[in-house]
């Protein structure tokens, strides 16, 4: 699946993620290949993105994630 990560500053990652897991204002989430299509807003915390050869991980102070048909678009408000 397809994941773009934006700040209104610029565009932190984009690529072919196997899972990508964010800290949702209830509670952490994961999105995985074929998931139902998706709106969330996300609270200040962790974001871990896996792809086929590396785990990333860092930190947002809150944001709206979109899934809809294999494509992930976060938008942050800020990475920290």
């Amino acid at each position: 699946m397809h994941l773009e990560v934006i700040t209104p500053d610029k565009k932190i990652f984009e690529g072919e993620v196997v899972s990508v897991t964010f800290p949702g204002t209830e509670g952490s989430f994961q999105v995985l290949n074929n998931h139902a299509a998706l709106i969330s807003t996300c609270s200040k915390g962790l974001v871990k993105i896996k792809t086929v050869t590396e785990e990333k991980r860092f930190s947002i102070d809150g944001g709206i994630v979109e899934v809809l048909k294999n494509n992930v678009v976060l938008l942050a408000e800020k990475v920290l």
